[in-house]
């Protein structure tokens, strides 16, 4: 019998994956069908099992509420505040004892702080376990490639979001050239003084991709846009792209004509155990997402409180979540890209054709 009971909420990525829920919507406007989700309460999807390590053993299951990006970007705070309350109050009935929530359910009631008062469980949004895990993907990307992250050039799409933020403070330690991109000036000049008096790094600040990616040697995508962000054209040959966002930041055509770039698809975990999602989400067997992760660490830990909440990441607690991790030997998954195994075929064909075109 596991002894850690927690559940992890989920939605549409695309309106791909709500015609595989619900065929019929294909023959239905998008907008029509949206109207639809959005009377549509959560509903529990699937089991999770198999989560063992020597240390104790958890159980949990999915939560869908079915809103797609777009919904989540354009519905009012306080319509999604609720769904996402709701959501919790299902898992709680369900007899979870604490609750992560994934991707745009994140967001809502300021990162979860307004959505922890009004349930009666613990939540957390993972965001720290996804900082963590967005980290090591990036250098392990340029390790592949053979270029050191501290001398690179290296860029955070979605600096001023709470998981860009922390990603962008913590790389400050390391990497001298850093530019910062995201939507608000104001915003990003803030952060980049803070990034000064913690690190005495002067950050870049930027509005332009189109003007800041094709110079850099890294990237780091962790936007809460509704859809691609980074064409092809906009990567630097022999770059690597770290895409931590849901849905992802990088156009898919990149997988099909940029054969000099390698892209990650960041925040991927492979779990001990004989771990089973027992439900179709594109990941490979035996991994997770990180957010995920992190909920089911604290659940083989049995802390039973609210821990990744709020805009403002604790950077302490990303050392915390990542020894928690260490301790029961949950590590970075093998890379993919575009919900593909990157194969050692692969890489060194990247590798041979960025030295080529750099």
């Amino acid at each position: 019998m596991a002894r850690g009971k927690f559940a992890f909420t989920i939605h549409p990525t695309d309106m791909g994956s709500v015609y595989r829920r619900w065929p019929a919507t294909r023959h239905l406007p998008e907008r029509f069908s949206e109207r639809l989700l959005s009377f549509k309460s959560s509903f529990k999807v699937s089991d999770i099992t198999g989560v063992s390590t020597p240390y104790n053993t958890a159980e949990g299951f999915l939560v869908a509420i079915p809103l797609t990006p777009r919904m989540w970007a354009e519905l009012p705070q306080e319509y999604l505040v609720r769904r996402v309350v709701d959501a919790c109050r299902l898992a709680e009935r369900e007899g979870a004892k604490i609750i992560g929530l994934g991707a745009h359910s994140a967001i809502p009631g300021d990162a979860g702080k307004e959505i922890a008062v009004q349930v009666g469980i613990p939540i957390t949004t993972g965001n720290s376990y996804t900082v963590a895990a967005a980290l090591e993907g990036t250098r392990e990307g340029a390790r592949l490639l053979g270029f050191d992250l501290r001398t690179a050039d290296v860029a955070v799409v979605g600096a001023t979001g709470s998981i860009g933020a922390c990603c962008a403070r913590i790389l400050a330690r390391e990497c001298r050239n850093l530019t910062l991109v995201g939507r608000t000036p104001e915003k990003l000049n803030s952060l980049a003084g803070r990034i000064f008096a913690e690190s005495k790094v002067a950050c870049r600040t930027s509005t332009d991709l189109a003007a800041v990616l094709p110079r850099a040697d890294a990237i780091i995508a962790v936007s809460s846009a509704a859809g691609a962000l980074i064409d092809p054209m906009m990567i630097k040959p022999g770059a690597v792209v770290c895409d931590v966002a849901l849905p992802r930041d990088v156009d898919a055509r990149v997988a099909r004509v940029r054969d000099d770039v390698l892209v990650i698809d960041g925040g991927l975990i492979a779990v001990p155990g004989d771990f089973q999602l027992n439900y179709d989400v594109g990941l490979s067997p035996g991994t997770a997402w990180a957010c995920l992760s992190e909920t089911m660490l604290l659940a083989l830990e049995e802390r039973y409180e609210h821990f990744t909440l709020g805009r403002d990441l604790n950077i302490n607690q990303i050392d915390e979540i990542t020894a928690l991790a260490r301790k029961h030997g949950f590590k970075l998954a093998r890379p993919r890209s575009f919900h593909k195994p990157l194969t050692d075929e692969t890489i060194a064909r990247i590798q041979r054709n960025a030295a080529l075109r750099r």
